[in-house]
């Protein structure tokens, strides 16, 4: 791991960190934003990525979810740039544990003509796209990377509203790099301060990553691993799936919605007008 992280801290201001962080994030996604100007938005001007383009273990593609580049991780020492994590490094979970690495799965892209495909262009979280606080620089994730947001998992290509959330390239890039985090269960970690998934393992999407090899010589005998969500995976692909997750949101007592997935995209996609209002 890289001597120069960024915020060193204590083990135990990193975990008080991470559980601040993660309840600023949920109180700023608690009501709900009427529909009208927000939606107008999302139904006028710009379309949610849905279908079968991007990643994801849940949707069947052959692509990975994952962590662009350059993201910045929380560990029991501060953030750490994600390519510079190694096995066995620890990371801090919503659950207050700090938990080995087990694995980091790596592809690379390159561009193969004048625009890249649009299942591999990156989604961008803006800069405090959730809060003032949320996430604390722009993050660069997977179309099918899920975010944790009101005590469920809901896909980023699902929030897209082209202003907040948007796909966005980084300048002059003719290749991009791609990481994700395997830890023994699937569970949910701070990237550039916002409440985001670890790779959920299933029959073999490890194998989606270039180096897959390395995590069949590691552990030989779970290659056929299928790791239990850390929350319910809400989405409008795979509806048998949500409905099924929907239900269990709905006999819950704790658990107040109709539909999470048009609740966050209203509330992230209102708060993106007003800013720039």
């Amino acid at each position: 791991m890289s001597s120069d992280r960024k915020h060193h801290a204590p083990h135990n201001r990193a975990r008080r960190h991470f559980l601040g962080i993660a309840a600023a994030v949920t109180a700023a996604l608690v009501g709900a934003v009427a529909s009208s100007p927000a939606e107008a938005m999302g139904n006028k001007t710009w379309k949610r990525r849905g279908g079968n383009n991007g990643s994801g273990s849940e949707s069947g593609s052959g692509d990975p979810n994952c962590f662009l580049s350059g993201t910045s991780i929380m560990t029991p020492t501060g953030e750490a740039v994600i390519e510079e994590l190694r096995v066995g490094d620890a990371v801090v979970t919503m659950r207050g544990d700090s938990v080995p690495i087990k694995w980091i799965g790596h592809h690379r892209y390159r561009k193969g003509g004048q625009s890249w495909h649009e299942s591999v262009v990156p989604i961008r979280v803006s800069r405090h796209a959730l809060d003032d606080q949320t996430p604390h620089r722009d993050l660069y994730l997977s179309p099918n990377h899920a975010l944790y947001l009101d005590g469920v998992l809901i896909r980023v290509k699902d929030l897209v509203n082209g202003a907040s959330i948007a796909p966005a390239m980084p300048e002059g890039e003719e290749m991009l790099d791609y990481y994700h985090i395997v830890l023994d269960t699937h569970e949910v970690i701070l990237a550039e301060g916002l409440a985001v998934e670890t790779h959920l393992v299933r029959e073999n999407n490890h194998e989606h990553f270039t180096n897959f090899a390395e995590y069949n010589r590691l552990y030989p005998d779970e290659t056929t691993l299928a790791m239990t969500p850390f929350a319910p995976i809400v989405g409008y692909e795979g509806g048998r799936e949500h409905l099924k997750a929907l239900i269990r949101l709905w006999a819950s007592p704790f658990v107040k919605v109709r539909d999470p997935v048009d609740q966050a995209y209203k509330r992230i996609a209102g708060r993106a007008e007003q800013r720039v209002g």
